[in-house]
């Protein structure tokens, strides 16, 4: 399993979209997939979850974020192994591990952290709680948005981790967001 969740070397520059429920991350990282017409990442935790309610009525167990984080590191690798430009993630394994520590009392799969903080990214883009909450059927703790925000930003300066911070409307975010990737692809 442990393969399973790691990245494959690639020369590509890897943006992460990491923050919180409805923060405006598949929205950036679509428009900045166009924009660069760059590989999209997509995250792979809302299908799987979809599905899970969609048949079971049931949300994440503490069983499914393994599979969650192997089926995201697939999806990045293969996106990975198609450029040698640029990627950009929706998400990644250390979401995985905020949101598991974030549910489970603290508790994450020591592998998942393991790996979660090994694998690489040049440059996270955190998204702030200034897009309004859109309600489906698996987001929740619309109430703890602020909470949630300030866990990831916490593990981004715990691990060290290159952020800039994305608030604002989409266009702002967009134009904020090429600058500094435009840095990094020269």
């Amino acid at each position: 399993m442990e393969e399973k969740l790691r990245q494959v070397p690639s020369s590509c520059i890897r943006v992460c979209l990491f923050g919180p429920e409805s923060s405006g991350k598949s929205t950036l990282s679509r428009k900045l997939s166009e924009h660069y017409n760059a590989p999209l990442v997509e995250e792979f935790a809302r299908e799987y979850l979809q599905e899970l309610w969609d048949k079971e009525q049931k949300i994440c167990r503490p069983k499914d974020l393994l599979p969650i984080a192997a089926g995201q590191m697939d999806l990045e690798n293969k996106a990975a192994a198609s450029t040698d430009r640029l990627i950009i993630c929706d998400t990644d394994l250390l979401t995985t591990k905020v949101y598991s520590e974030a549910y489970y009392d603290g508790w994450c799969p020591e592998l998942l952290e393991k790996v979660a903080l090994e694998n690489q990214y040049d440059l996270y883009l955190l998204t702030y709680i200034d897009t309004p909450w859109e309600e489906d059927d698996l987001r929740d703790r619309p109430d703890r948005r602020l909470e949630m925000f300030k866990a990831f930003e916490s593990a981004l300066i715990k691990y060290n981790r290159p952020y800039i911070l994305m608030k604002g409307g989409v266009q702002e975010r967009v134009t904020k967001a090429t600058q500094v990737i435009n840095t990094l692809l020269v």
